[in-house]
Parts: C-alpha cells; structure tokens; sequence
C-alpha cells in the first residue's frame, strides 16, 4: 500500500505557474473537478497534479468528507486516476500525490504552489465532498490564489462566462480572469452587477428576476459598468461582452444568471476578522446554492 508523506509536499518538477492542482477526495464532485481541470490544463498548456490529503487523525482514511459517507469511504487512488487522465488526454503531463496533514492547510499550500487550485463542491444537495467538511470554504477564506469548485453535474457545453462583479470595488485581478478566460474559449462574457436591496436568499417576489438593461436603471450605476466594461474590452478585440444590472441580493442573482453558464468569476476581498480569515456571505451563499463551476479570485 502507498503511504502518504508525512511531511510538505515534495518538489516534482511542477511549479507555481506552470500547474493546476486538483484535490482528489473519490466523490463524484471530485472526480468532475479532475475533468474540468484536466480541460483547463490541456488548454492552457499547464501540467496538472492531482493531490489526496490523508488527515493526520488515527483510522480515518476519507478526511475530506462528510459523516455519513464516513461510513461508506470511497474508493481513492490518486495513480489510478492520474493514469486515466493520461488516457483521455493524451501529452498531458501529470502529478499524482498522496500527503498527510491537516487538509484545508495542505490544499492552501497546494495552492500556493500552483497558477490554479481546483475542489469539488456539492453545496446544499448533500453532506459529502469538500464543502460539507467546511475544507472548501476553509480553503477559500485563507488562501490569496484562486480556486475553482466544480459540481457533480456535467457543463454546459460552451457555456459562457458570468463575472460578479462588484462596482465598489472593481479589483483588476477578477476582471482579467474573467475577460482572458471568456476570450481563450471563444465564449460571451456577461458582466453582471447586483445593487444590494435586501438580505438573505429569501422570496423577493417584489424584484424583477429578469435582467434589466442599464437604460432602466440608475443612470450612474449603467454608466459605472459600461465604463468598466470599456476599458478592459479593448484589450481583447472580437470579445462579446454584455452588462447587466439585476437589482436584488448579489448570491440570489448570481446564482439565476449562472444557469445557462460555463463558468460563474466572482471576487473575495481578503478580510480578517478575530476569529482569522473568512469568506463574506455573498461569496459563501454562491459556493452553497450555484450549481455551475465558480472560480473565486481573491483580492486587496
């Protein structure tokens, strides 16, 4: 049997930059999210690693996931899964690596080491995988690179990208992931802002669900996002970008305009509160309720 380093993971050759890690936990959002980086990676001509966490408690050898499917472990072999990968995608260079740790703590170096990290998500729809351990959002809030959490569900074939994007704060890091990502697919690009009129992901059945055109809406906030829009568009010349104003809670509307999507691009704020770091309730209400892989990009 293969037993996990007990310590740091290794130098293999696969540097920050020039790698996609996965965190490997068995479950069907994991081995999606191995699909979706072995994608992205091919793409992007990046190498991918694949990294199994085993945690440091006596006889527990499914750490990443929830208690009832502690009882039905699943079956993980990070070799197995690298070597299909190889399979289907041919040239593909790629890591597998089993460590032991404390897993949020492990993936967060993980990700320091890589251009992107990439987890499965389940959020509201079940107990297992990544976020039901609170990992994944353990991950989010302390970690300053970005990462991806994929569903179990298939994508959306050429689905479009969906940026939230926050007029407060338009933070270049965010805005570049999404513009560059939409214009190496080929795919639209719809730059979403939600003016914050309530709380909760509650019924608001007094507010539209449908998009408004800027021409409806406060002629300051459409002149704000077209400008914002402007000035990256140039940059990436034959882009098809569109912006969009849905008034209602930021979650709520990102989740409805994420539905025909690829891909939803929102940003974090890292912030510190005196219990350490956190994800703010937008963010956090997204990674439960979006059905559509979201890639999370931290920011100043």
């Amino acid at each position: 049997m293969f037993h996990p380093a007990p310590t740091s993971p290794p130098d293999l050759g696969v540097r920050r930059s020039r790698a996609i890690t996965v965190g490997l936990d068995g479950s069907r959002e994991s081995l999606a999210s191995v699909a979706w980086a072995a994608d992205e990676a091919r793409r992007r001509g990046l190498a991918l690693r694949l990294v199994h966490v085993w945690g440091l408690e006596p006889d527990v050898h499914s750490p990443l996931i929830g208690s009832r499917t502690r009882q039905e472990p699943y079956d993980v072999d990070p070799r197995s899964t690298a070597e299909r990968i190889r399979r289907t995608h041919p040239g593909l260079d790629v890591v597998a690596q089993e460590l032991c740790g404390e897993p949020a703590t492990v993936l967060c170096g993980a990700a320091e080491e890589s251009e992107l990290l990439v987890l499965g998500s389940r959020g509201l729809s079940g107990v297992a995988g990544f976020v039901s351990g609170s990992v994944a959002l353990s991950v989010v809030a302390r970690t300053r690179h970005p990462v991806v959490l994929v569903p179990g569900r298939a994508p959306i074939p050429n689905g479009g990208i969906v940026l939230g994007l926050d007029l407060s704060h338009p933070c270049d890091e965010v805005l570049d992931h999404a513009f560059s990502r939409a214009h190496r697919l080929g795919v639209p690009l719809r730059v979403v802002h939600s003016p914050h009129t309530q709380r909760g992901l509650g019924s608001d059945a007094a507010l539209t669900a449908s998009a408004m055109a800027p021409g409806a809406a406060d002629a300051r906030t459409a002149r704000d996002l077209t400008q914002v829009i402007e000035q990256w568009r140039h940059a990436y010349p034959g882009l098809r970008v569109t912006g969009e104003i849905r008034p209602g809670h930021p979650a709520r509307r990102l989740v409805e305009a994420s539905h025909t999507a690829g891909l939803l691009v929102m940003g974090r704020r890292n912030r510190q509160s005196r219990l350490g770091p956190h994800t703010g309730g937008v963010t956090r209400a997204v990674l439960h309720h979006c059905r559509t892989p979201v890639a999370v990009i931290p920011h100043d």
